[in-house]
């Protein structure tokens, strides 16, 4: 970590009396060095201590360190006279200096200061000067609950730049901003070329601070910016690199203006050219053809142009639908640049084929249904349950097996062996219900449900044996394949017909009848949306109509009356799971008579000759839709 003379522009205060150590006779020295000629040391108003080097020359290049409850100043290019190496006891003094010991060190002069315990360092230097006040401990605390809350803002603001160099101290006061870039170019071992108009003194002082947050800092304080090369920083003033930047980008304007323009035709492949057109022209105003092959005329201003970065300003695109070719009229440059775009639009999609079985179950089935998918048991010791009671019990019949086991294992080993040996007894997978289709008595009836089936071949299964019993009946079992993000439509039922009377009454003329023909169907609309993650989300519309009665109006014929049952859902399932639909019930009431001809029909005495029957039948419409992703792109 660098440390530095820190900043702080106090001026000493009156200067109390003091331990002194004054060279009179120093020895000759080497042309042109520097040596110690005074080492003062006074205490400040707040109880500081405070050390005074004088030299007997400018240029002196002190530097301040903290080792433990020592403070430690040294000054490579300043000799120490003998008679100034000599230790002061400034114990008297009450400050946090205990004792001063000059020292020669490595061909200059270090001054070790001793203090009583974790103290503050602080340094200015001003001309031949260099003064360095240690602080009381008590004035350390109050000083960092005071700027508690800019340290913490600061690293706040640190953390949310991303800010990662090596932490530096730098504590000066009024000195050259190039000196502190030279000094930042060294601890980040980066390149910095500071332009000729970066002058001025700053004065900072920043402790443990990422080398690159004080790159940033420093340079604003006094109006600068900075731009960055790989790894060479160019530091100057805003106005001159704005516009260095202006005249580079004038520069290559000019050359691509002075390009010549070359046509190159993109054969469009997985989408359709106008939407690829849309996409590349409607971003900002980018000079183009409109589909069908019409010219497209120059954009307009280049640096709207620029933004879009597609086209230059001389650029043009045409659309031509007959062919799904793009026709670009531009330089090389933008050309193979816009070739790129295309490659990464221009892809193949994924599919999905999309299953859907429509169910005609008795409500009996219906319940049944909701107990076969989820199973139960034990693999490899491990337990596992469609719900935790089921896998409690799977856990409490285990155990139970295995006591059951272990003790007729030991009186078969207390017999001798005699006889057959135990066998433990196997796990077992048992069917349990995890969920239950039908609403239960408290549902209006036509109410739907939504459930959702594990992937597995069982539904198949449980629908064949659902036709063998004749508890129901797969009415359609259709299948589609459609794209990602694109609608499939099922829809499947009938036109009815109806007359009605137009004309004639009170307006007199002829009446006319006309056949109208109203739909009644069961339509279900899906659109799948592969995820990341090889989910598949399903935006579901699931309609079925049902014709309740006809209304017959006088004059205008008869009029169906149809009921409606409508819902739209959304739900997130795993690649090959089956989405149930359930709850659109239908009522069959039927009355049927059977009777002896003739005998059946005489008053009173033909009951006895006749039997009356009637049954109420309850059938539930269960719709299952299974999507499966067909891969067609390439994974990244």
């Amino acid at each position: 970590m660098l440390a530095c003379a820190p900043v702080l522009a106090a001026a000493p205060a009156e200067k109390p009396q003091g331990a002194a150590l004054a060279a009179h006779a120093a020895p000759a020295k080497p042309q042109g060095a520097l040596s110690v000629s005074r080492i003062d040391f006074k205490r400040g108003d707040d109880g500081q201590g405070r050390l005074i080097l004088q030299f007997d020359g400018q240029g002196a290049n002190p530097d301040l360190r903290t080792q433990g409850n020592s403070v430690v100043v040294d000054v490579g290019n300043a000799q120490l006279p003998a008679n100034l190496q000599k230790t002061l006891n400034v114990t008297d003094f009450a400050t946090p200096v205990q004792r001063i010991e000059p020292k020669p060190y490595g061909g200059g002069t270090q001054l070790v200061l001793s203090t009583s315990g974790p103290a503050e360092s602080l340094a200015y230097q001003s001309g031949n000067e260099y003064v360095v006040e240690i602080t009381p401990r008590k004035t350390v605390a109050a000083t960092g609950a005071v700027n508690a809350g800019t340290v913490a803002q600061a690293a706040a603001a640190a953390a949310q730049r991303g800010y990662s160099g090596k932490p530096v101290t730098f504590n000066f006061q009024d000195v050259p901003v190039r000196t502190v870039l030279q000094l930042i170019a060294e601890e980040s071992n980066l390149n910095v070329v500071a332009s000729d108009s970066v002058e001025g003194n700053v004065t900072l002082r920043l402790v443990n601070v990422p080398w690159d947050q004080a790159l940033d800092i420093v340079p604003r304080a006094k109006g600068l910016d900075k731009r960055r090369d790989g790894s060479v920083i160019w530091v100057g003033p805003q106005a001159e690199l704005s516009k260095f930047e202006q005249e580079k980008e004038d520069a290559r304007i000019a050359i691509e203006n002075r390009q010549d323009l070359v046509t190159d035709y993109v054969q469009i492949n997985y989408h359709s050219v106008t939407a690829i057109f849309k996409a590349l022209t409607e971003a900002r105003g980018i000079g183009g053809g409109g589909s069908g092959g019409g010219g497209g005329g120059p954009g307009g201003g280049s640096s709207s142009q620029e933004e879009s970065g597609f086209l230059s300003g001389r650029g043009r695109i045409v659309a031509d639908e007959r062919t799904n070719t793009l026709m670009i009229r531009d330089i090389p440059k933008k050309i193979a640049r816009m070739r790129e775009l295309i490659n990464v639009i221009d892809r193949p999609v994924d599919q999905v084929l999309i299953e859907i079985r429509i169910v005609i179950a008795t409500d009996t089935f219906a319940r049944d249904l909701g107990a076969k998918f989820g199973i139960t048991g034990t693999r490899n010791n491990v337990f596992y349950g469609s719900n935790l009671n089921d896998t409690h019990a799977n856990i409490n019949d285990q155990a139970t097996k295995n006591n059951d086991y272990l003790k007729a294992l030991s009186e078969w080993e207390a017999g001798n062996r005699t006889g057959a040996q135990p066998i433990r007894a196997p796990n077992k997978i048992t069917a349990n219900p995890m969920f239950n289709l039908p609403a239960g008595s408290t549902v209006t009836p036509g109410s739907l449900a939504l459930s959702i089936l594990n992937a597995g071949y069982l539904l198949d299964v449980e629908l064949s044996a659902m036709q063998q019993e004749s508890r129901g009946e797969v009415i359609s079992n259709p299948r589609v394949v459609t794209t990602n993000q694109r609608e499939a439509l099922i829809k499947q039922g009938k036109e009815i017909g109806y007359v009605t009377i137009s004309g004639g009454g009170a307006t007199g003329g002829a009446a006319q009848a006309n056949v109208q023909f109203k739909e009644v169907v069961l339509e279900l609309r899906v659109t799948p949306t592969i995820t990341n993650d090889n989910r598949v989300f399903l935006n579901m519309q699931v309609k079925k109509d049902e014709v309740q009665r006809y209304i017959t109006l006088a004059g205008y014929g008869e009029v169906p009356e149809i009921n409606r049952r409508e819902v739209n859902t959304a739900v997130l399932v795993e690649d090959g799971q089956t989405v149930v639909i359930g709850g659109v019930y239908e009522f069959t009431d039927r009355s049927s008579v059977s009777k002896v001809p003739f005998l059946g029909d005489v008053p009173f005495l033909g009951n006895l000759f006749k039997q009356r029957g009637r049954s109420k039948d309850k059938a539930e419409l269960l719709v299952f839709v299974t999507p499966k992703v067909l891969r067609v792109a390439k994974q990244n």
